[in-house]
């Protein structure tokens, strides 16, 4: 029996302790795993015999470009206003779906399709139609409306007609970046946007039939306050959209460039981040969203809420979803693909990318191959980082393995995470507190065999 997500309880206490670095677990290896001295030929020869043919697949399709640079960001982008650089690359990335659909199409219908970035609103109208003919041709996509297919939207680079034109060629979700309302906050991160674009969208959203709308909020950027960012919430549940996403900002600027823009004096302390977030969880909650996990929360009736309640809900490189059968062919520069037993991710530089795929019709740059532990573990992680609770006895029987000798390392983490209340256990089950939901990531960490026991990493972001 799955228990009520709303049972979140903040103790502060347990936070400042176990606030660490840690992992998001999009995938289990993580991607600090990844070795650029695999082949990319066993990679795909391990994808192709380890997948399960029959299965539906995921596309994700990565595009780079976006005309204004946000300080805040860590995605793989190129800052240009030239709309001409668009087609080129569009142009490698056919030739690069090409080879992927030989290798992992077979045939198999696609329910789940992504296109995120930088920002995907960055290309023509006709360059969207021509990208998803493009998709069409090269892989079994649903024509009925009953698959997820989304898109990442920048307000300030959509119009009315954008969202008409993505509503025609296939797309039933849309994500938008708001982050902050105050525009004081807006220009500090050189984000400025105003309600009324984001309203406009997600209006017209609704009238075309979108089914899912998402927000994308950060809280910890410069001049952000409790006051501030509460206002920000009240006009977002006002906007009732069905999905938000309200992400933690992680100020690395010696790993991003762009936030060197961003003075450190500027961003709230540690204490208010705290507060933001307590008071953004509760008003969240209070306005009828349920909390999912980490950063993510849902109305009831939305499909992630419906999946968690009944056991179904997983997570991949776009986080939370309700798509554990599909194997993720990602496509693009940068692009992350999850294949049968393996992970492998695409160059990161455009050049580099292009001439990859210009000379040998793959772009791979690194990759891991998971050996039987990490499938263990893996499944370990996703199972408590999407419902909050592990039965020992399906595992066992799955793997054939005993759960507490296989997992003895983590057995003295485990006994001090219950003496503090993050979790509780018997014979067969574990079960996370509501105080132990928002440490999930900490929890998770115990089952990390590349994480040294007791030590974050300071190759991730920190957990609140």
């Amino acid at each position: 029996m799955f228990v009520d997500n709303n049972l979140i309880k903040w103790d502060l206490d347990l936070i400042k302790r176990y606030d660490l670095s840690g992992p998001r677990y999009t995938s289990y290896p993580t991607a600090v795993q990844f070795d650029p001295e695999l082949s990319a030929d066993d990679l795909v020869t391990k994808g192709q015999t380890t997948a399960d043919l029959n299965a539906p697949l995921s596309l994700y399709v990565h595009i780079p470009f976006c005309a204004h640079v946000c300080y805040y960001c860590a995605c793989n982008k190129v800052i240009t206003r030239n709309r001409k650089k668009a087609q080129p690359y569009l142009d490698t990335l056919y030739k690069e779906m090409a080879q992927l659909s030989q290798w992992y199409s077979n045939d198999r219908t696609v329910t789940q399709l992504h296109w995120g970035g930088g920002t995907p609103t960055f290309i023509s109208h006709e360059q969207m139609v021509e990208l998803m003919a493009q998709m069409r041709k090269n892989f079994k996509l649903l024509d009925d409306d009953s698959g997820d297919y989304s898109i990442e939207i920048d307000p300030r680079e959509a119009s009315i007609e954008t969202i008409k034109v993505l509503r025609e060629i296939g797309f039933n979700r849309i994500s938008l970046g708001l982050q902050d309302i105050d525009p004081k906050v807006q220009e500090a991160v050189n984000r400025v946007q105003s309600v009324e674009q984001t309203s406009a969208i997600l209006e017209e959203a609704r009238r075309l039939g979108f089914r899912s709308l998402n927000l994308d909020l950060i809280y910890g950027l410069p001049y952000q306050t409790l006051d501030g960012f509460n206002a920000t919430l009240d006009k977002v549940i006002e906007m009732d959209p069905d999905r938000l996403s309200v992400f933690n900002y992680a100020h690395l600027p010696d790993r991003f460039r762009p936030q060197r823009h961003i003075q450190e004096e500027t961003l709230p302390s540690p204490e208010t981040k705290l507060a933001i977030l307590e008071s953004t969880i509760n008003k969240l909650l209070k306005a009828g969203y349920v909390y999912i996990g980490m950063d993510h929360f849902a109305k009831p009736d939305d499909e992630l809420a419906i999946a968690q309640r009944t056991g179904n809900l997983h997570r991949n490189f776009q986080g939370y979803t309700t798509h554990s059968e599909c194997d993720l062919v990602a496509m693009g520069v940068s692009a992350i693909s999850q294949i049968g037993s393996v992970y492998y991710q695409n160059e990161h530089e455009i050049q580099a990318y292009s001439g990859a795929v210009e000379t040998s019709d793959r772009a791979i740059k690194r990759g891991v191959a998971l050996t039987q532990d990490d499938i263990i573990r893996r499944h370990v992680i996703t199972q408590l980082i999407c419902h909050f609770e592990l039965e020992k006895h399906p595992v066992e029987k799955l793997y054939g393995i005993n759960f507490d000798e296989y997992f003895a390392d983590a057995q003295r983490e485990l006994s001090a995470f219950t003496q503090d209340g993050l979790i509780a256990m018997d014979k067969n089950k574990i079960t996370v507190s509501p105080a132990g939901r928002l440490l999930i990531r900490r929890i998770c960490m115990a089952f990390d065999a590349y994480i040294p026991k007791d030590q974050s990493s300071q190759r991730f972001s920190r957990i609140i």
